[in-house]
């Protein structure tokens, strides 16, 4: 028997999914355990083996693989959690890293805070001054070395670097991308000083063209280095003494996994990690579902993401933005918010209820966790309005204070409005709803898609108690509620399902149509470089899928656009069919006529996409048919339930979801407690458990 488990690290919970080579899948939750997030992937390791009824070590000494996603990177990225890190570039241009190409100023920031010049901060540096330094070098724009590398230059920076205590030096030359070898003589030069130190080049980092966007991405990649080194280094420690056999695998922004031991160098890429493990788990459930256009929701314990699938491939981007600075990170485009189970409600300073971005996170949690938590959340809320059991979460195994949670809304909440306990409750339930809602309406409508021409997937601990009313919010007439053994767990069963993804580009600018020659040139090297990546995973896969592509724009604009690039030999004729993509794709993302042919169009960035398709494709197995629709063999209770502030609290039956088959209707409003989750189905709509398991909500006609 072989297994493969996906993990699953959130700012609140630790989810993990085990399939095995037979069809069988489990799934385990524990609370996550800030500031050592490796206890609570032994945690629900060991809930996982105590479910299969065997040692942990057994289990593990059968696994074929771990997949990690974790938000550790992030997190210490966005809270500014980093060490001291060095920067060293050009002679002359030190100062880009602050100039910020003055985008750096306005990047990341929402309407209402770019209109409040006077309230913005500036203060956006991602190191200080004295710890970036230059040194004597310069190769132009064709690769050519105009002045050699002063390696004296490079150890007096290196040494002053080393005094001032950094913990990893960054290193980012002008057109590094064309010509590395000045920049891997500095990190020689700095590992024959201290062997110890951690070095990140942008030329194997971020080898693409502009200044601003390279350096930064190095310089974050340098910042969350060591630590991910240390923590991979001692999570795999304890997985070995555990007794895993396999590797251990970390996600990375793209969608795809790579061995922990290659992770820090690249560490940047896995800064989406956890975001992207539900798109993936989207995209695998769809495929046996028949669905190729998805919305994938997840409400977490601290945020709420969507990613989109379009034509069964989730939309990628290029790029993305963290605390104001451009990172050149190949990513899933998911967008996020901080608005999951755990998020705080407030009254802002005109007395207005706010729900997030702040979470109560799993230390010290929700008010009804009786951690010492005395805000109230999301969490709070659900339970004081009957959708979640008194009995607790996790089957029980999580209690629930509900009169710490009344507390918690009175005091902060509803005797500041004026209002009943209940009535702030059902406040904070409606401006959750509506607040998710507008962060579909703006990935999917703004984005120039029809809502009505996909599938919500809701998916987390918390989006099954919300998923009915916030895509009907945006018109979508069908929900699937993935249920069966991966319930809350979905992005960890995203994490189980991933493949090995790796992805390798290079900037080298010229106008279109581009000679076929040199972009055969430009993708050959990558894909030998991709090739050669895939075969250090230490992993046997089933095939190598390999995908190009060229990111182009028109001639004196930024807005760069992706499109594929075909296999094989390329001649002129192709490279002119790549052109017309790239101007039909441009049309259909910024409207029809604001193309500029005239202008020209350049060939910016070359990339190939490499895939190491793994034996393992987790499938939900099949649930067994139930007799006939009525569900109500299932029925474990009733009680009541608030869903509407205009109905009050009404009788509401509740499902025990262990019960239900495959077939059976229910109508709302209903509760379905599954241990790991609860599902709402709201008042005039039904759920209906399909062949796998999952609850598929509708709009009744």
């Amino acid at each position: 028997m072989a297994y493969v488990i996906g993990v699953d690290v959130g700012g609140t919970f630790t989810d993990a999914v085990l399939d095995d080579d037979a069809g069988n899948i489990v799934a385990a939750k524990a609370p996550s355990t800030p500031p050592d997030y490796s206890q609570g992937v032994m945690d629900v390791l060991g809930v996982l083996a105590e479910q299969l009824g065997m040692p942990v070590e057994e289990m593990l000494a059968n696994t074929h693989h771990i997949a990690h996603g974790t938000t550790s990177s992030l997190n210490a990225l966005v809270m500014g959690n980093v060490p001291p890190v060095g920067f060293l570039t050009t002679a002359g241009h030190r100062d880009s890293i602050f100039i910020m190409n003055v985008e750096g100023r306005y990047l990341g920031g929402s309407p209402d805070q770019l209109q409040n010049v006077l309230g913005q901060s500036k203060d956006h540096g991602l190191i200080p001054k004295r710890h970036a330094l230059e040194v004597v070098e310069r190769i132009d724009r064709d690769g050519t070395v105009v002045v050699a590398l002063d390696e004296e230059s490079v150890r007096t920076a290196v040494r002053t670097l080393l005094d001032a205590d950094v913990k990893a030096i960054a290193v980012s030359l002008l057109w590094s991308f064309k010509n590395p070898a000045h920049e891997q003589r500095i990190r020689e030069i700095v590992h024959e000083i201290d062997p110890e130190m951690f070095v990140s080049l942008s030329s194997e980092v971020s080898p693409r063209i502009r200044e601003f966007a390279r350096n930064s991405t190095t310089v974050m990649s340098a910042q969350i280095g060591p630590g991910l080194r240390d923590y991979l280094g001692s999570l795999e420690g304890r997985l070995r003494a555990q007794g895993l056999a396999g590797p251990l695998l970390v996600m990375q922004s793209n969608g795809g996994a790579i061995a922990a031991a290659e992770a820090p160098a690249t560490a940047i890429s896995t800064v989406g990690s956890v975001l992207t493990g539900g798109v993936v788990g989207a995209v695998s459930l769809g495929e046996q579902l028949g669905h190729k256009n998805i919305i994938s929701t997840d409400v977490g314990g601290t945020t709420f993401l969507v990613g989109l699938v379009v034509d069964g491939e989730p939309v990628r981007t290029s790029s993305t933005i963290i605390n104001h600075h451009p990172i050149n990170v190949p990513t899933l485009e998911v967008h996020a918010i901080g608005s999951g189970g755990g998020a705080i409600a407030w009254l802002d300073k005109g007395g207005n209820l706010q729900v997030g971005p702040r979470s109560a996170q799993s230390v010290p949690g929700p008010a009804c966790y009786d951690a010492g938590g005395t805000e109230p959340t999301n969490t709070d809320a659900n339970l004081v309005l009957g959708i979640l059991p008194e009995s607790g979460l996790l089957g029980g195994r999580k209690a629930l204070n509900v009169e710490a949670a009344r507390e918690a809304i009175r005091k902060n909440i509803a005797e500041p409005l004026g209002l009943s306990v209940e009535d702030a409750a059902a406040a904070i339930y409606a401006i959750q709803n509506a607040q998710t809602g507008d962060l579909l309406r703006k990935t999917v409508v703004e984005t120039g898609h029809d809502p009505r021409d996909f599938v919500l997937y809701a998916f987390g601990g918390a989006g099954p108690a919300y998923c009915g009313f916030y895509s009907a919010e945006v018109g979508v007439k069908e929900c699937i509620v993935p249920l069966g053994p991966v319930a809350s767990a979905f992005s960890a069963y995203g994490l189980a399902s991933s493949d090995i993804v790796l992805a390798s580009e290079l900037s080298d600018p010229g106008p279109m149509p581009f000679d076929p020659a040199r972009a055969m040139e430009n993708f050959r090297s990558l894909e030998d470089q991709v090739r050669a990546a895939l075969e250090r995973q230490g992993l046997d896969f089933e095939s190598i899928e390999l995908v190009r592509s060229l990111d182009l724009r028109y001639t004196a604009q930024l807005a760069e656009v992706a499109v594929e690039v075909p296999a094989g030999e390329l001649d002129e004729a192709a490279m002119v069919q790549v052109m017309a993509d790239f101007e039909q794709r441009y049309a259909e993302l910024f409207g029809e006529g604001t193309g500029f042919s005239a202008a020209g169009v350049q060939a910016i960035t070359f990339r190939v996409r490499g895939t190491g398709v793994l034996p393992f494709s987790p499938a939900l197995p099949q649930v067994e048919p139930a007799a006939d629709p009525d569900p109500s063999v299932a029925l474990h209770a009733t009680r009541k339930v608030c869903l509407d502030p205009r109905l009050g609290y009404v009788d509401t039956p509740v499902y025990d979801y262990r019960k239900l088959r495959a077939g059976h209707r229910i109508a709302g409003p209903a509760i379905i407690e599954v241990p790991t989750t609860t599902v709402v189905v709201p008042p005039d709509m039904t759920g209906t458990v399909d062949h796998l398991g999952n609850l598929t909500i509708t709009t009744r006609n």
